[in-house]
């Protein structure tokens, strides 16, 4: 199509170069006086172009993610009580072991001081039955008590053991029910809203949520790919088509209004088996988040190198007339310019990949295809095209795309 667009670029320049030719006849020989010499051509127009090599270029794709956190807690109450009092300001971050709410602890304390108590009787129980089977241990010897009264006496020593060890049981059991009653942070993160408030009662193993605890850095985000894809990609690999990623695998963020996140992350892994209901694959990555600028749940577009070709061209996107065939203008070595056609396989910020079409030391034509059409040069001279005055340059207004180019009976 871009052939076709040169040769509608050429017909305009040789209409224009007979209506100068009619115009000089009527002149008679004024148009060599101030005109180009007679016999001289006109200067060859120079054109940027872009000098090409092959390298293994990486293949971006771009997936639908969702943001997870790294780690979520719900905070639940494990002893019951009334909230006396919230120890934290919602929405700040909190540490591990971090206080966050007060039971009224007044039972358990009082349940540890039942609890020492009660070691206290059983150890003077057992300090009674010591006393007693020193006793009894010379009387049975001598025959002076029966064996039978002995053998209570060491039973009596045995069971006071057993008391002093429930008791002690019981104390440590007290304490772990009072230290509860100061409800604690499971992990560090960010706490969202409190769902109860002062004064609400809490029973024993109440399922009640009373905040979540998030933690952000790094950040999870699930990405799902197609199953077909994935075996396309695989097939391509297996063939030599494409290269396999080597090593760890980058993954970027885009939000929905195009920025880019700055951090990159890495994937962590590919589930092994494809989701029935939605023929999906699910990915997960980890990205940085020390800014904390990513939330859990936010929809992100998720960038990934998985994998690579061979032999490509790296080609301004201003070089490339876009259609059913995508072409290229070449200088050839006779120093005119000719099409040629090429397979672009992806976009690559403001350049196209091209997989088929050119070969080393092309020079390919980015800028100067309109003013060497409108004179009608048969040659040109080709220029390295400075990318960093033209990265951000929309193709000319004078290039034709190729449905453009067309003749109106084939535009239909």
């Amino acid at each position: 199509m871009a052939f076709y667009a040169f040769k509608a670029m050429r017909a305009a320049a040789l209409a224009a170069a007979v209506a100068l030719v009619l115009s000089s006849c009527g002149k008679g020989g004024d148009a060599a006086q101030g005109g180009q010499p007679a016999g001289r051509e006109a200067p060859a127009p120079v054109v940027g172009v872009v000098t090409v090599h092959p390298q293994t270029v990486a293949l971006t794709v771009e997936l639908p993610g969702r943001l997870e956190s790294l780690r979520t807690a719900d905070v639940r109450a494990q002893v019951g009580g009334i909230i006396q009092k919230r120890l934290f300001q919602e929405g700040s971050y909190v540490r591990a072991g971090q206080p966050l709410y007060q039971i009224d602890s007044s039972t358990y304390e009082a349940g540890l001081e039942s609890a020492r108590a009660q070691l206290a009787t059983a150890q003077a129980t057992l300090a009674k039955a010591d006393a007693d089977l020193a006793r009894y241990k010379p009387l049975v010897a001598a025959e002076a008590v029966s064996r039978q009264e002995y053998d209570a006496a060491v039973t009596a020593k045995r069971s006071a053991e057993a008391g002093v060890k429930a008791a002690q049981a019981a104390i440590k059991s007290a304490g772990i029910s009072l230290n509860r009653s100061r409800i604690t942070a499971p992990i560090s993160g960010f706490i969202g809203q409190s769902k109860v408030s002062e004064g609400t009662l809490l029973n024993a193993g109440d399922a009640t949520v009373l905040a979540t605890i998030r933690q952000t850095n790094p950040m999870y985000v699930n990405v799902t790919q197609s199953a077909s894809e994935v075996m396309k990609l695989r097939r391509q690999i297996a063939e030599g088509k494409l290269l396999a990623a080597d090593g760890v695998i980058a993954v970027g963020i885009k939000f929905d209004d195009g920025t880019v996140y700055p951090e990159k992350g890495r994937l962590l892994f590919a589930d092994p088996a494809v989701n029935e209901s939605t023929g999906q694959i699910t990915l997960r990555a980890a990205v940085p988040n020390d800014q904390n600028i990513l939330m859990p749940g936010l929809y992100v577009r998720v960038l990934m190198d998985q994998v690579a070709v061979d032999n490509a061209f790296v080609v301004p996107q201003q070089a490339v007339t876009r259609g059913a065939k995508d072409t290229v203008m070449i200088v050839n070595a006779q120093g005119g310019m000719e099409p040629r056609e090429v397979t672009v396989a992806q976009q690559q910020g403001t350049n196209w990949i091209v997989t088929s079409g050119l070969k080393d030391g092309d020079k390919v034509v980015v800028e100067g295809i309109s003013i060497a059409g409108i004179t009608g040069a048969k040659k040109v001279t080709p220029k390295e095209w400075a990318s960093s005055e033209n990265q951000a340059a929309a193709p000319q207004s004078g290039v034709q795309t190729a449905s453009e180019a067309k003749p109106a009976s084939e535009a239909k």
